[in-house]
């Protein structure tokens, strides 16, 4: 398949892979990060001079600013981890004990998957997968009957990273917590874009990272852990506090905590949220919510393309897959980004069960994801690339 590429402006860099890692940032985000680095580099918790003390402060008011975002009333019930993925590991492997039974959704991403799988081979769990409909839907009735008397936990991928289907997070909680069985969701695709009234739901366990909707850097993210729960800490070594001892503080943040922390990650951080609760989470919601309608509804509208996931976009995060038939994913990634100077993401996405739910194993989608900054314009240019690329595939 050939593009003429002497017709292409290679400067446009169109970013559609905010499921990925949101780009750009606010503008204030790249300042914080740098000025942490260059002006206010201590290390928090530690010494007592003036560094390091403003070095804390920032972190507090980090864990203050998640904590209103997310309805909580204890800030320090949020614990920083690198990113959802790290979350996600302690949660799971400080909550569970041998011969715990756990359900998790087909739509989990790999970050769930490999460490549920890993202890599963090791013969310390048991797990039930719950299958999800083409719209990837998680199906509540085989819910119902999935729970099983040594069943201690229940997984939700809040969105799906492939087709961005919302789950229903009050039902299945609900349901859940009937059983007496604890909720841990992955919020990695909606932290920052939806909602999230952790109060509200009575969720248990709430794992985020912050690089994506959250619009901070790289290697920040955390998790929530409700009152009563104790998890094993994952990291044991210096946080600080009750250096007298060999054992690792019972204290929250810091039993989950330990080493230096990434404050000038987390200062970028807060920064990503204070620009989100000056925009508006519900501007952000709606702007992206109606270029993922426009994108959808283009698409369609091309009968070799396949559109996964639900026809509403508001039942939906900002993820999006398609197929165009019988041609490479890859393929057509790489001609989107060489040909036209767009970035987009092919394949399957460290999601196999939700492709194979999907039926796009194993050849995997190309998913396009925009974010806050993307404007009408670039979905237009996305399209008529697209359109260009189809017309293409029929001339063989």
């Amino acid at each position: 398949m050939n593009c003429n590429k002497d017709s292409v402006n290679h400067e446009l860099n169109l970013y559609f892979d905010n499921s990925a890692t949101s780009w750009p940032k606010p503008e204030a985000v790249y300042r914080a990060a740098e000025l942490q680095m260059r002006q206010m580099c201590g290390n928090p918790g530690r010494s007592g001079h003036t560094r390091m003390l403003e070095a804390d402060r920032l972190i507090y008011r980090t864990r203050e600013a998640l904590a209103a975002l997310f309805k909580v009333d204890d800030p320090s019930r949020i614990i920083f981890a690198l990113n959802a993925t790290d979350a996600l590991n302690i949660a799971l492997k400080g909550f569970l004990k041998t011969g715990d039974h756990v359900i998790f959704t087909a739509l989990e991403h790999n970050s769930v998957l490999r460490p549920l799988g890993t202890m599963r081979r090791n013969g310390l769990i048991t797990t039930t997968m719950l299958p999800c409909s083409l719209e990837g839907y998680p199906d509540l009735e085989f819910l119902e009957n999935a729970y099983q008397p040594q069943t201690s936990l229940l997984v939700i991928n809040h969105a799906s990273n492939v087709i961005g289907t919302v789950a229903p997070l009050r039902k299945m909680i609900e349901s859940a917590h009937k059983k007496g069985v604890k909720v841990l969701v992955d919020a990695a695709q909606t932290a920052g874009t939806i909602d999230i009234d952790i109060a509200d739901l009575d969720i248990d366990l709430l794992a985020f990272t912050g690089h994506k909707s959250l619009l901070g850097p790289t290697g920040t993210g955390g998790l929530y852990v409700k009152v009563g729960i104790d998890l094993k800490p994952l990291r044991e070594g210096g946080t600080g506090s009750h250096s007298e001892i060999d054992l690792h503080p019972e204290s929250m943040p810091e039993r989950l905590e330990a080493g230096t922390l990434n404050s000038a990650g987390l200062a970028g951080l807060l920064e990503g949220i204070n620009f989100i609760r000056e925009t508006g989470l519900d501007q952000i919601r709606e702007h992206e919510t109606a270029l993922r309608r426009s994108l959808r509804e283009q698409l369609m509208e091309m009968r070799q393309i396949t559109v996964y996931g639900p026809e509403e976009a508001a039942e939906c995060a900002g993820s999006l897959s398609f197929t165009i038939r019988d041609t490479d994913c890859g393929e057509i990634g790489y001609i989107l980004e060489n040909n036209f100077g767009i970035l987009c993401r092919t394949g399957l996405h460290c999601a196999p069960l939700a492709h194979q739910a999907f039926g796009t194993f194993p050849g995997g989608t190309i998913r396009l994801s925009p974010g806050f900054f993307t404007k009408a314009g670039d979905i237009q240019f996305l399209i008529n690339a697209i359109r260009e690329i189809v017309a293409l595939t029929e001339k063989g």
